[in-house]
């Protein structure tokens, strides 16, 4: 397994980390095995992957739950990130409390990586509450400070964000704000951030983590109609709107000709190296060095053992520009949002 330095700070992450959204059940994974997620995680530390990424939100909090059971007795052999929610800034104390209350769903004392979800504005805070009251923006240095004293108290090492765009990051550089992480969506159908926001990050120093590799299972092939998608993994920008039903929030016709072009075309250059959608995939998003860590979510060792061999396999440098060139069209018609479940127009991302 190779590793990567995150950023400005001492985390060496391993490339591929393991996503812990579908941890615990829940609404919009369906149930959850804990013996099955445990064998999972175990069997991914001897393997080498070490980075375990999850949030608050996820199945109101049952992920980072489900995340500290299958890691008791081997914390110090993870790396642990975990995301608050913008909803839950109001006051340093609010703040605290969340943190603390993440603290004891984990099962730890400390946390690696502290991330804010998404941006401080209003429509990613409505995303996560109703309250009108809690749609209240609270000022960035308000929320980043307060970050910094549960650094100093030893409640987590690092602090970074995610889901930001550049305006957003250099609001937090104005600041004075240290951010080592900027957590993204980056796939091969899903590559917005090449545009402005990876420069920034690099001119910066501001880590890079990738989510999303296989853009929820769209990238390995399984899906062939698309009518066939949950409604629930239909509803980004990728789709035609009218897919994701109750869904989905953008009203864009979406990409999916060129989508369904680049998996035809992925399919082939599989047969002819010997390998899976999967893998092509996952090795094309490890081979952008400025990721640090590539994000893929599994629930079954038979899964996590086909996702981790996308780090040993060598794609070929014309390969990796094939991949690069197929998807051009489906980047085209996206455009450069990074937000894949707003409209351009509404992006929480900017």
């Amino acid at each position: 397994m190779e590793y990567r330095i995150l950023g400005e700070s001492n985390l060496s992450l391993s490339v591929i980390g393991m996503g812990c959204w579908s941890f615990g059940g829940g609404s919009y994974w369906g149930p959850a095995d804990q013996t099955a997620i445990e064998k999972v995680v175990l069997t991914a530390l001897d393997e080498g992957i070490n980075y375990f990424d999850t949030a608050e939100s996820y199945n109101e909090g049952e992920s980072e739950r489900s995340l500290g059971k299958a890691l008791r007795g081997h914390r110090t052999q993870a790396i642990i990130g975990t995301k608050i929610s913008p909803s839950h800034t109001k006051s340093p104390l609010e703040i605290e409390g969340h943190c603390k209350e993440s603290l004891r769903r984990l099962s730890t004392d400390y946390i690696d990586l502290y991330m804010l979800h998404w941006p401080l504005n209003p429509l990613s805070i409505a995303h996560f509450s109703r309250d009108q009251h809690v749609e209240t923006v609270p000022p960035i240095e308000e929320v980043f400070h307060t970050f910094q004293k549960l650094q100093r108290k030893g409640y987590i090492r690092y602090f970074g964000i995610s889901n930001h765009g550049v305006h957003q990051m250099q609001e937090l550089l104005d600041a004075s704000i240290p951010i080592v992480a900027n957590e993204l969506p980056y796939n091969l159908v899903s590559r917005a951030i090449e545009k402005d926001i990876l420069p920034f990050c690099k001119q910066h120093k501001i880590g890079v983590i990738g989510y999303m590799a296989l853009q929820q299972g769209l990238l390995t092939g399984q899906y062939r109609d698309f009518s066939k998608i949950p409604p629930s993994q239909a509803h980004s920008r990728h789709f035609h709107y009218s897919r994701g039903k109750t869904e989905s929030r953008h009203g864009e016709n979406g990409a999916e000709e060129a989508i369904l072009e680049l998996l035809k075309k992925m399919g082939q250059l599989a047969r002819e190296l010997g390998t899976s959608l999967t893998t092509l995939s996952l090795k094309w998003a490890i081979d952008e060095e400025q990721i640090a860590c590539t994000l893929v979510g599994c629930r079954s060792v038979e899964k996590l053992h086909e996702n981790i061999q996308a780090s040993s396999f060598y794609l070929p440098k014309e390969a990796h520009r094939l991949l690069t060139r197929w998807s051009e069209p489906v980047l085209e018609t996206l455009g450069f949002s990074a937000d894949y479940y707003e409209s351009r127009e509404k992006s929480r991302i900017y």
